[in-house]
């Protein structure tokens, strides 16, 4: 952990570089501390098929889910939430300036009864390998 999943509208293809939005993100979860390098993943998906508000071909978003394992205080989460969100919204400046877009990000904790993972990247990383 942590997740990083980019839900977005297709129709911002050519409008953002999905590969320097994914990059963004990465720094920005980095810079914050608390979360392993080893398991971080940040990816993003296109919807091809969606219905928007009124429908204008014009309207996009996107909504970004940040799953994260337990243990981090609210504030601790609040202000990850903060740092992300800042950042995608400086990156997205000039999307947001039109009527047309939605950027949302919503923080999940995972329940680790129900969550199974393996992951050999973390020993790597600490030299254990």
């Amino acid at each position: 952990m942590p997740h990083f999943n980019i839900e977005y509208s297709a129709n911002l293809a050519g409008k953002v570089d999905m590969q320097v939005l994914v990059d963004v993100i990465h720094e920005a979860i980095v810079s914050l501390g608390p979360f392993p390098l080893g398991g971080l993943r940040v990816r993003a998906f296109p919807t091809d098929t969606y219905a928007i508000a009124d429908r204008l071909p014009e309207n996009a978003f996107i909504d970004m889910s940040f799953r994260i394992g337990t243990g981090r205080s609210e504030a601790e989460k609040k202000r990850a939430g903060e740092v992300i969100f800042n950042a995608v919204s400086e990156h997205l400046k000039p999307l947001l300036g039109t009527p047309h877009f939605m950027l949302s990000l919503e923080i999940r904790e995972i329940d680790p009864d129900l969550s199974w993972k393996k992951n050999a990247i973390h020993a790597r990383l600490s030299g254990n390998q």
